[in-house]
């Protein structure tokens, strides 16, 4: 990272290479084990319905305790809220050994709920550390990072995950995970925070616009941040709308993936892990075209959303696995540089005593939303054919994407014309 004026650039950057690479082992190990618990769902009942409830389960905790992470952040050091969240995971990632049958499916829904409420936690913990360990002026490229980061999870995880699965068991891949959790928290022991910036991260320097911690107040704080929210920038109003909108039908994608590989294409462990794997190239790849982009993150970002939904119309009349694998790197390429620009954006626009509030309310949103989503798919799939499901969900994205896009138009020109 290069030096800016601020003097911290070099500290920085230290510090969010421990973050980077703790979050890559512990979502490497992460989706060894979602891949192994997907295939072994689909082995033991071949229901979609089944494969629902296991996705959903995952998402639900985000609801609840998406804001405690939120809160905690304010009020404890983020390096031991994410250290004492990966050491929790490990006996509970372990007790998936224990699934030999469909009596015990339940040992793998309390499991990943449990799973999914401590990610639920780490999540807005981890991502509001990122502005802490970055300079200003390198959020873009290190919310880029942050996409490579997920495209080598899905890559690295998901396919030789799928491999894994097929050659050795999905027992062996449950092991894997628990031990990516150890190997992460050994990390972030070492993850030391800037100075300046650790004042912020222990809650006891906040923006001047900000005043007072909003996470030490309470109730009270809380209010405030949500009036904060309401009453902020437009491009905040068209985050939040995106973050509630576009994960009503995203769960319906994360549910078709593996229908699509094991029941549409008939590939097996293999082909749920390629398609994940298309995913992860896909997200790695985003990280070099979201360099080109300079400004109009917003625009980027709904622009993106509207290919991935024509991309998804694609996928679902697709009649060849190879093609349907192309056409997954895309739509990952769409998305992983809108994300990035999303959360450019939310970190620019938004106070850092903020800023673990915001993120864990939006993860509370959106994850909450998904797993309604996966749930209904679930459901759904036992009634409307996987490829009808997969183009309504490309229709609803590209539907956002222009609806969003004709607010943000329409507000911006009131506003012009307002000064006028």
């Amino acid at each position: 990272m290069t030096q800016t004026g601020n003097g911290l650039s070099v500290l920085r950057g230290q510090g969010y290479s421990r973050l980077f690479a703790a979050g890559l082992i512990n979502g490497i190990g992460d989706r060894f084990s979602s891949v192994a618990m997907l295939a072994l769902v689909l082995q033991l009942t071949g229901s979609g319905m089944a494969v629902g409830i296991s996705l959903g389960v995952r998402v639900l905790p985000y609801l609840f305790m998406a804001p405690l992470g939120g809160m905690l952040a304010g009020r404890l050091p983020r390096k031991t809220i994410m250290m004492a969240v990966d050491i929790m995971r490990v006996p509970v990632a372990l007790s998936f050994l224990w699934i030999n049958g469909e009596d015990r499916l339940w040992l793998l829904y309390a499991g990943s709920f449990i799973l999914a409420a401590g990610e639920a936690v780490y999540s807005p913990v981890r991502k509001s550390s990122i502005p802490l360990l970055a300079a200003p002026d390198s959020l873009l490229r290190i919310n880029g990072l942050e996409q490579l980061m997920n495209g080598s999870v899905l890559i690295l995880g998901a396919f030789t995950g799928g491999l894994v699965s097929l050659w050795f068991g999905p027992e062996t891949a449950f092991v894997m995970n628990a031990a990516s959790f150890l190997v992460a928290a050994l990390l972030l022991w070492g993850l030391q925070f800037p100075h300046n910036a650790g004042k912020t991260e222990e809650g006891t320097k906040h923006d001047s616009s900000a005043g007072q911690s909003e996470l030490q107040q309470g109730k009270a704080g809380r209010l405030r941040t949500l009036k904060y929210v309401a009453g902020g920038s437009l491009v905040l109003q068209v985050i939040i709308a995106y973050e509630l909108l576009v994960p009503v039908i995203n769960g319906w994608d994360n549910v078709l993936i593996s229908v699509y590989a094991v029941q549409v294409f008939h590939a097996g462990d293999v082909g749920v892990g390629a398609f994940y794997a298309a995913l992860g190239i896909g997200l790695s790849l985003s990280f070099f075209a979201g360099r080109l982009v300079k400004k109009r993150l917003l625009a980027v970002a709904l622009a993106g959303l509207l290919a991935e939904g024509l991309l998804l119309m694609g996928i679902s009349a697709s009649s060849h696995f190879a093609a349907a694998f192309l056409l997954y790197i895309l739509l990952s390429l769409s998305g992983g540089v809108g994300n990035a620009c999303l959360d450019t954006l939310v970190m620019r626009e938004t106070p850092s005593s903020m800023q673990p509030v915001i993120f864990g309310m939006l993860s509370a949103a959106g994850g909450s939303l998904i797993g309604v989503s996966m749930l209904s798919a679930g459901w759904l799939l036992d009634y409307v054919e996987p490829r009808q499901l997969g183009f309504a969900g490309g229709a609803g994205f590209a539907g956002i994407a222009l609806l969003l896009g004709g607010y943000y138009l329409v507000r911006s020109k009131r506003k012009s014309l307002s000064r006028i």
